[in-house]
């Protein structure tokens, strides 16, 4: 067995898939423009490519820009309200989808099936938010996956029109970085959490 070292190995210059996963990161500030219909067609068909077994599609794609910023930080608004938030969240919350140009609500999307568990169609919608953020990199927008408890709080999944059986995994803001983005810092030991079986 070849012995394991802890030094990564230096990714050729002619590798551009593999150099965008090594510097992927969250851009946080975000501005216009963002993706054009035709670059979000482009980022919707990479999500379908993530490992779906039994190709059940088990997701939705709630997408917003333009006025529909407006009406999706009016529906987080209700909710806060509606969950007795403190006054501080429920000021704040019309303006959260102001943070980029686009903001797309990824919903889990389960479908009833007898071998595919709930919990594995709940990763492969999880898994396109990682993977439209990879093809907006690619096409030179920045985005930051952001979670938070409007992910789970069944007044906001009623204002977008959710089922019960749907769960909100991610909200994915894109657009086009406010700043030039700092180099990702390089882990001291990038095996650290392997563990060998």
């Amino acid at each position: 067995m070849a012995a394991v070292t802890s030094e990564p190995p230096n990714p050729a210059p002619s590798n551009p898939a593999l150099e965008l996963l090594l510097n992927r990161r969250s851009c946080h500030r975000l501005t216009a423009p963002g993706p054009s219909d035709e670059e979000l067609a482009l980022i919707l068909r990479a999500a379908r490519r993530v490992p779906d077994f039994g190709h059940l599609q088990p997701y939705r794609f709630l997408a917003a820009r333009g006025d529909g910023l407006d009406r999706l930080g009016q529906a987080m608004h209700r909710a806060a309200e509606a969950a007795g938030k403190p006054a501080e969240i429920i000021e704040r919350t019309p303006r959260m989808p102001h943070r980029a140009p686009l903001v797309i609500v990824v919903a889990a999307s389960p479908r009833p099936h007898q071998t595919i568990p709930v919990f594995d169609q709940q990763l492969c919608a999880a898994s396109t938010v990682l993977t439209m953020q990879l093809a907006a990199r690619a096409l030179g927008y920045g985005g930051v996956w952001r979670s938070g408890w409007l992910m789970y709080d069944p007044g906001f999944h009623r204002e977008l029109g959710l089922a019960e059986q749907e769960q909100i995994v991610g909200f994915l803001y894109l657009g086009t970085p406010a700043r030039p983005e700092e180099p990702a810092p390089e882990p001291v030991d990038p095996l650290a959490p392997l563990c060998w079986l």
